[in-house]
């Protein structure tokens, strides 16, 4: 069982990842990196870090609020 301390964490981690899924912060701007724009690029790496997460999440918290008695 994770205590609530991980159950806020995990909360917030995953209040900031969704967030930042829009970059508000890169529209209209029409840089390109490499032949792909900033914006593009700020997917891809958004998507490798959310990935990450998950993994981290699925490994150490699976089952918060749904296996209280496990």
């Amino acid at each position: 069982m994770i205590p609530d301390i991980g159950r806020i964490g995990w909360t917030v981690v995953f209040a900031v990842l969704i967030v930042f899924t829009i970059p508000w912060f890169l529209w209209g701007d029409g840089q390109v990196v490499y032949g792909l724009p900033v914006w593009l690029w700020w997917h891809i790496g958004w998507m490798v870090v959310v990935s990450l997460v998950f993994r981290a999440f699925a490994n150490r918290a699976w089952g918060i609020g749904i296996e209280e008695g496990a």
